[in-house]
């Protein structure tokens, strides 16, 4: 399973589209519309979906144009799981969570499709 297509508020991942932002999990289900606490600062309350069985890496793409603000305490949080942390505009975090995937790493992500 990959990303198929990204372009601004679009992703199409495994042939289905999705208009509203999405969480990937590692057995490759798809959560969306994936709504946070805050539209452009990441909470860790945002994330107890995926961490409630951490991947070993996530992938966050912050947005098109990189908005979405992923602080601190978040990457410590993470790391103190052994979680391998990957933050990038999401045409970029999509393009790394494809070549993560294909190494068979146990991958999850969470992605801003908008700004």
């Amino acid at each position: 399973m990959s990303v198929d297509h990204y372009a601004f508020g679009r992703l199409t991942y495994d042939g289905r589209e999705y208009a509203k932002d999405v969480l990937i999990h590692p057995d490759h289900q798809v959560h969306s519309p994936w709504w946070r606490n805050e539209g452009h600062r990441l909470d860790p309350q945002d994330l107890a979906e995926i961490l409630a069985d951490p991947p070993d890496v996530l992938v966050i793409g912050t947005g098109y144009y990189g908005n979405m603000a992923v602080p601190e305490e978040i990457r410590e949080a993470l790391g103190e799981l052994g979680v391998e942390l990957v933050v990038a505009r999401t045409g970029e975090a999509v393009a790394e969570l494809d070549r993560l995937q294909q190494e068979s790493a146990r991958t999850a992500a969470a992605l801003h499709l908008t700004c």
